[in-house]
C-alpha cells in the first residue's frame, strides 16, 4: 500500500500525519509523490502509521516510498 492510501484509509490530511509523526507537511507530501525523503522522516512517518494502524508498519513496508 502506497503512503497516500495508508493516509487516506486513516482519514488523515497531509497535515494529521505531519503532526502525528512529527515531520513537516510538505514532507509528508513530497514522500507522497515518490520525491527522496530523509531515512530518519520515513520512520517517523512509518511509526505514526503504526500507531494509527496499531501493527507494526516498517518504511520499506510503504510502497513508492523513495528513502535516501
Amino acid at each position: 500500500m502506497t503512503l497516500r492510501q495508508y493516509r487516506i484509509d486513516l482519514g488523515w490530511t497531509t497535515a494529521k500525519l505531519a503532526e502525528s509523526a512529527g515531520v513537516s507537511r510538505q514532507s509528508v507530501s513530497a514522500a507522497e509523490r515518490g520525491s527522496a525523503i530523509q531515512a530518519d522522516t520515513a520512520k517517523a512517518i512509518a511509526e505514526a502509521l503504526s500507531k494509527a494502524y496499531g501493527r507494526q508498519i516498517k518504511p520499506w513496508d510503504i510502497e513508492g516510498l523513495n528513502i535516501l
